[in-house]
C-alpha cells in the first residue's frame, strides 16, 4: 500500500490561517502545537516552521510579552494587502492604457501613405499583446474591487474580535500581576520591568 501523502507546504500555511481567521483569537506556540494537528492535520513537528514562515511573510502577527511569543491575524490584514494590489494594478492598468494609446497613434501614422511594413506588423502585435494584457488586468481590478464591502465588513467584526481578545489577556496579565504581588511581595513596577510590560499597559477602549 502506498503511503498517505502529506500536505504541502502551502497546504499547511493555508490551513493554518483557517484557523486563525475562524476562531478570530490570539495563540501561543504551544497552542498552535495542540490546534494544528487536531484541527487541520498539520504535524506538531512542522507547526513552528509554518508559523514563522507566516510571521516573515507579514500574514501573521507576532508580538513577545514577557517570556511568550503570542500570535494572531485578522481579516484586516486581508483587506490592507488587497488594497495595496488594488493600488499596484490601477498602476499597471494606467500605464497599460497610455502604451495602448501611443501605439495606436504610432499605428495610424504609419498606414499613411504605407504598404504593409515590418515596423507596422510588429506595432500590431505589441498592440494586440497590450489589448490582452490590459482586458486581464482590468478583470483583475475589477475582482479586487468587488471583493472590498465584505472584507470592510470582516474588518468592523475582526476589529472587535481583536479588542475583545487583547483586553481578554489584559484582565489575565492583570491577575497575574495581582497574584505575583500577593504571593511574593513584588512591587508593580519591578515586576513590568521584568515582564516587558510598558507603563500605559491598560485595557483598549
Amino acid at each position: 500500500m502506498s503511503k498517505k501523502k502529506g500536505l504541502s507546504a502551502e497546504e499547511k500555511r493555508t490551513r493554518m490561517m483557517e484557523i486563525f481567521y475562524e476562531t478570530k483569537d490570539v495563540f501561543q506556540l504551544k497552542d498552535m502545537e495542540k490546534i494544528a494537528p487536531k484541527e487541520k492535520g498539520i504535524t506538531a513537528m512542522s507547526v513552528k516552521e509554518v508559523l514563522q514562515s507566516l510571521v516573515d511573510d507579514g500574514m501573521v502577527d507576532c508580538e513577545r510579552i514577557g517570556t511568550s511569543n503570542y500570535y494572531w491575524a485578522f481579516p484586516s490584514k486581508a483587506l490592507h494587502a488587497r488594497k495595496r494590489k488594488l493600488e499596484v494594478l490601477d498602476s499597471q492598468l494606467s500605464e497599460g492604457n497610455q502604451k495602448y494609446a501611443n501605439l495606436q497613434k504610432s499605428i495610424e501614422k504609419a498606414k499613411i501613405g504605407r504598404r504593409e511594413t515590418e515596423e507596422r506588423t510588429m506595432l500590431a502585435k505589441e498592440l494586440s499583446s497590450l489589448r490582452d494584457q490590459r482586458e486581464q488586468l482590468k478583470a483583475e481590478v475589477e475582482k479586487y474591487r468587488e471583493c472590498d464591502p465584505q472584507v470592510v465588513e470582516e474588518i468592523r467584526q475582526a476589529n472587535q474580535v481583536a479588542k475583545e481578545a487583547a483586553n481578554r489577556w489584559t484582565d489575565n496579565i492583570f491577575a497575574i500581576k495581582s497574584w505575583a504581588k500577593r504571593k511574593f511581595g513584588f512591587e508593580e513596577n519591578k515586576i513590568d520591568k521584568n515582564f516587558g510590560i510598558p507603563e500605559d499597559f491598560d485595557y483598549i477602549d
